[in-house]
């Protein structure tokens, strides 16, 4: 599959400023006394590597590795999802509110129509759920294709199996939107690609570091007039320096 490389090409883009003429500028440190943030708002990392808490199933574990990484495979341009620490990252979100769906309307009755005006899929079940449903779903497809594990298929197999979740030409079963499934996973590794390391994924920046992006600095006023500049700039995390 080439989503790797449509993925980088989509950071490219959205980093573009940062990918042409080299140009200095003077960075900017430290930050206002008077706007540091109560101890009891700032965000708490994850532990990487440690109890799973959603993604306890270890069939599942490795079903949903095999997904990532060839959503994200290692190649040239950088580590595949699951070293970038993406399972990480999603076991971390399915544990909390984004797997709860407490940010989601999921009360009944569910209406075809409102899917086709709202141009997204309607669920009761949360996003933990349509895991664990969806994951064993494929596993079960997989066995029965094939005769093997998801997780043990050859590298191409498993991406045709993707592809026609993707297209629409497999189905995993009638109690699973297959091709929504499908975007799920997408989605959550993108996420996990790209969001702050605090979170689990993008382990030492290699998402950031892809698309040339700085990162979570506190001030940008330094290079607003470089657009279009090569800063050179060292991503910044919102994990705590020592």
């Amino acid at each position: 599959m080439k989503r790797r490389q449509a993925l980088f090409s989509l950071g490219a883009i959205m980093a573009a400023p940062a990918l042409a003429v080299p140009a200095k500028a003077a960075e900017m440190h430290g930050y206002p006394e008077d706007m540091a943030l109560n101890p009891d708002f700032v965000p708490q990392g994850i532990r990487r590597g440690g109890v799973r808490l959603s993604l306890t199933d270890d069939t599942d574990y490795k079903t949903v590795k095999a997904v990532f990484d060839r959503l994200m495979p290692a190649d040239e341009l950088g580590p595949s999802a699951s070293e970038a620490g993406c399972l990480d990252f999603l076991d971390a979100q399915l544990a909390g509110p984004f797997g709860e769906g407490q940010s989601l309307y999921r009360d009944k009755p569910l209406d075809p129509k409102a899917d086709e005006m709202m141009q997204v899929p309607q669920f009761i079940a949360t996003p933990r759920e349509r895991y664990d449903t969806g994951l064993k779903a494929l596993e079960a497809y997989a066995r029965k294709t094939d005769g093997a594990s998801f997780a043990d298929l050859q590298p191409n197999r498993q991406d045709e199996i993707l592809e026609g979740m993707e297209n629409g030409k497999i189905s995993l079963g009638p109690d699973i939107n297959t091709k929504a499934f499908f975007e799920l996973m997408l989605q959550n590794v993108r996420e996990g690609y790209f969001a702050d390391p605090l979170y689990g994924g993008n382990k030492d920046m290699v998402g950031w570091k892809m698309i040339g992006f700085p990162g979570a600095r506190y001030d940008y006023r330094a290079y607003t007039d470089k657009n279009g500049q090569k800063l050179g700039l060292e991503p910044v995390s919102l994990i705590p320096r020592d």
